[in-house]
């Protein structure tokens, strides 16, 4: 039987942020747009005790948490980190299968093979991604993918959950149906109005073959059915088929034609492209904008450009001359951005801890490291040399 692990960093855009602005930690924070427009892209665990959320207008955000501190997204920075987060899982075992910029699966079946400790195991994995990048994550671990993806939903932050078949009828039915992985938000409504607000009901419905549900789920309908037992795909795809493009889209909660909203959510959308550009060492000679109107009416624009996208930031940038110049002031229902006329990349892969974010921004190492040792020492304890030089000169 296979284990597998489902590892999800929490609050990603947040967290990163903390790790070089720590006098933020303890106060509620938001990344995303600061403007009456702008809109959440990810929150802490403070200011989600407020009601903030991802998705959320900026102006009711900082209406229910009046003291939030809003950052700005960096695309640069967090692809870093991103980088940093699958290259460390892989010490752990060589295969791992991103699915976002923040998470992934991660086959330890072979790993565990004579660890007498498994728990003690995937607690390290835990405590060594906090001590060495200092990133938090909660891990499920189930013999399938389904499972281990729900488990690691069950408890943020920094929570481990264990999700067998045999535990289903305990842990997982018990849930609403609103938890379940892979049932849209606005199907929940429906299915609820069916009657069916538990993951257990819904299991109890597809088992015996409610005529409502083999219509609701159609082709999907079998898949369902296996989840809500337990079962599914066991396989962490380590090479995937080489791309020819690569492309993300969203679909809004609501139409709109605000041009900050659209423009974050954009932002998005490149920051996921451009990290998976980075995994999969690819770039692109083209980008392609689509949306699509709330009547379904599809429009994609294209242009192929000399110098290669490769990053988030540089396919924002396109990206967004290409929402500007041809879709400003449509009401979307749907954004999507791609990638495409893919090349290898000659960028090499980068894994950075703590000590080595003051080259990202251009700063000296040494000291960021003594900082960050002073934050969790909780006093100035330590010191460069150099600083111990100037005191004995009697210079600041």
């Amino acid at each position: 039987m296979a284990v597998l692990m489902h590892v999800d960093l929490n609050a990603f855009f947040a967290e990163a942020e903390l790790l070089r602005h720590p006098e933020y930690r303890g106060k509620p924070l938001a990344v995303g747009g600061k403007g009456r427009r702008g809109v959440v892209s990810t929150a802490s665990y403070e200011a989600r005790k407020y009601g903030v959320g991802s998705g959320m207008p900026s102006y009711q955000a900082k209406a229910a948490c009046p003291n939030l501190i809003f950052l700005p997204v960096d695309f640069s920075y967090y692809e870093m980190l991103s980088s940093s987060f699958f290259n460390y899982l892989k010490r752990y075992s060589p295969l791992v299968e991103p699915i976002s910029i923040d998470e992934g699966y991660v086959d330890i079946t072979k790993a565990l093979e004579g660890v007498e400790d498994p728990m003690g195991f995937v607690k390290q994995v835990q405590r060594g991604l906090l001590l060495e990048i200092g990133l938090k994550c909660s891990i499920g671990v189930a013999p399938n993918r389904f499972l281990a993806k729900m488990a690691s939903d069950m408890k943020k932050p920094m929570g481990i959950t264990v999700l067998r078949r045999r535990d289903v009828p305990r842990l997982l039915w018990p849930l609403p149906v609103s938890s379940f992985y892979g049932i849209g938000r606005k199907s929940v409504p429906l299915l609820q109005k069916a009657g069916y607000k538990t993951i257990g009901e819904l299991a109890e419905g597809l088992k015996r073959g409610d005529p409502y549900l083999v219509s609701f789920f159609g082709k999907n309908y079998r898949e369902v059915l296996a989840h809500a037992y337990g079962q599914g795909n066991d396989r962490v795809e380590v090479v995937p088929a080489e791309p020819k493009s690569i492309g993300r889209s969203l679909t809004l909660e609501q139409d709109s034609n605000d041009p900050e909203e659209i423009e974050s959510r954009l932002e998005g959308l490149c920051l996921e492209v451009g990290a998976t550009l980075k995994r999969e060492r690819k770039e692109g000679m083209g980008v392609s904008l689509t949306v699509r109107e709330p009547s379904f009416k599809n429009h994609s624009k294209s242009l192929t450009y000399e110098v290669p996208v490769s990053d988030g930031k540089g396919l924002y940038e396109k990206a967004l001359a290409l929402y500007e110049e041809f879709f400003l002031g449509i009401s979307i229902r749907l954004i999507g951005v791609t990638v495409f006329s893919l090349r290898e990349s000659n960028s090499t892969d980068i894994q950075m801890s703590f000590f080595d974010y003051g080259d990202y921004e251009k700063k000296d190492a040494t000291k960021l490291m003594v900082q960050e040792w002073n934050r969790r020492l909780e006093g100035p304890v330590l010191m460069v040399a150099s600083q111990v030089s100037k005191k004995k000169d009697g210079t600041k």
